[in-house]
């Protein structure tokens, strides 16, 4: 399809590589094992940097980056641990020791 603009990635190039360099640093890499028991998985901030230089170079289909979510932070992992309200309880405006007996 000659004469289609292919959208520019949703972040700058720069900001591939800073997030690459600070997961791949040492004590990102050890606050991560902590936290999740595994160290991190860099790759992905590498890869995004190299397709968004492509398209920056060439505009390629295959080279387009989709927005992700940190890979720190997986998202999908583990389920919630409190239950999500659609709106405040009831008696939101009272003092938190409103039940208690002086």
């Amino acid at each position: 399809q000659s004469g289609h603009v292919r959208p520019q990635p949703p972040r700058s190039c720069e900001d591939y590589w800073g997030e690459w360099k600070h997961c791949r640093g040492l004590l990102h890499a050890f606050h991560h094992y902590y936290a999740h028991g595994e160290l991190p998985d860099c790759g992905r901030w590498r890869e995004d940097y190299e397709a968004c230089r492509a398209w920056e170079r060439d505009r390629a289909a295959a080279a387009q980056v989709p927005p992700r979510s940190p890979p720190c932070l997986p998202a999908a992992k583990y389920a919630p641990v409190w239950k999500l309200r659609k709106s405040p309880p009831p008696d939101w405006y009272l003092p938190l020791d409103h039940d208690k007996s002086n």
